[in-house]
């Protein structure tokens, strides 16, 4: 897609994902190997506290002289609600200094602002296992997160400027000169003779034609007015015919009339896949036929782009512009894309999105 062949998977890869797999389900003991076993992990103070509890009250059982006799007394009664209150209270004081690490893991984890980069959680007690586990992890999510959120504004930027490079590029060379154009004939006009005036107006008629016309060509980029008079359908439509014109590819168009109204943000999304799909499709995988179809299923609508080009050999990579963006596109309006390609067989674009 886009231009950009991903490479083969490495053959370590499975291996990596289950070394990681394995740390992730049993990560006290993980740590425990690692700093030697000196930390006990939090299911072990836990049990210990309970295990003190009841050692004891079975001490207390045997060496006190309590009886219980059939039927139980009202004293017996007493004696039983005192040390079960005992017990608890004991358990809740114990229990509680075990999860005051997290406690207080949590009150760090509270103060850190996404909007504020570069906070970790430094101050946590590593005397369990797991709360310093949890905390690394935690270090770690606000690294992928801080990193992604970089790139993201980082491929916006880019686009942003790529675009308007294109649009100062087509208003120069080919508005630019067909205004510079108008203005020469209008000149010419001025001072031409009174029986070639109308010929030179004629020429200066049709010049503001395809001006005209290619201002509304670069609108229509920025934003397809098809869109907003037509509708989802009649836009995608006007879009496959588009795009079938200048490059010789055959576009088959499966739109059911019965989709769903929903939001302007989301008939947006839809149409950018497809726009973007088609685009990758006719430039670089040199298709001769694409179908796209769009249909209501259960409680999603699915966009689905095929076409018989040359695919590529492993699943795009999301560096790449194209499918970068498609991706992030998605995620506004939590939809599901779906990528598949072999080489020499084809690409496959598929957009799920839900209608809840």
């Amino acid at each position: 897609m886009d231009g950009a062949h991903a490479g083969s998977v490495s053959a370590g890869w499975p291996a990596v994902v289950r070394t990681r797999e394995a740390a992730v389900r049993d990560p006290a003991r993980n740590l425990d190997r690692r700093d030697g076993g000196r930390h006990p992990s939090l299911l072990r103070r836990l049990f210990y506290a309970n295990a003190a509890v009841l050692l004891v009250a079975g001490v207390l059982l045997v060496v006190t002289p309590v009886t219980i006799s059939a039927p139980v007394t009202l004293g017996e009664l007493a004696i039983i609600a005192a040390a079960l209150v005992a017990m608890l209270g004991a358990t809740f004081f114990l229990l509680r200094r075990a999860v005051s690490p997290l406690r207080e893991l949590t009150a760090l984890m509270r103060t850190v602002d996404p909007l504020n980069p570069g906070r970790r959680l430094t101050g946590v007690s590593h005397s369990d296992a797991e709360v310093a586990t949890l905390a690394e992890a935690f270090n770690s999510m606000l690294d992928r997160l801080e990193q992604e959120r970089r790139g993201s504004v980082r491929r916006a930027l880019a686009a942003q400027e790529e675009e308007r490079s294109r649009i100062a590029r087509e208003l120069h060379d080919e508005l630019g000169q067909e205004l510079t154009a108008v203005a020469m004939q209008s000149e010419r006009a001025a001072h031409a003779a009174p029986g070639d005036s109308q010929a030179a107006l004629e020429e200066i008629a049709e010049a503001t034609r395809q001006s005209i016309d290619h201002v509304r060509r670069i609108a229509r980029r920025l934003r397809p007015e098809a869109l907003d008079d037509l509708g989802l359908v009649n836009a995608l439509i006007s879009l496959c015919r588009r795009m079938s014109q200048p490059s010789g590819a055959r576009i088959e168009s499966d739109l059911a009339n019965d989709i769903p109204s929903v939001s302007s943000e989301t008939e947006l999304v839809i149409y950018r896949v497809a726009q973007e799909s088609l685009t990758n499709a006719v430039r670089h995988a040199q298709a001769s036929k694409i179908t796209l179809s769009l249909a209501a299923v259960d409680d999603h609508i699915t966009l689905l782009v095929r076409d018989d080009g040359r695919g590529i050999d492993a699943p795009p990579s999301d560096d790449t512009a194209g499918v970068s963006g498609m991706r992030e596109r998605a995620l506004l309006i939590g939809a599901q894309l779906r990528i598949r390609s072999r080489n020499g067989a084809g690409t496959e674009v598929q957009l799920d999105v839900p209608l809840r």
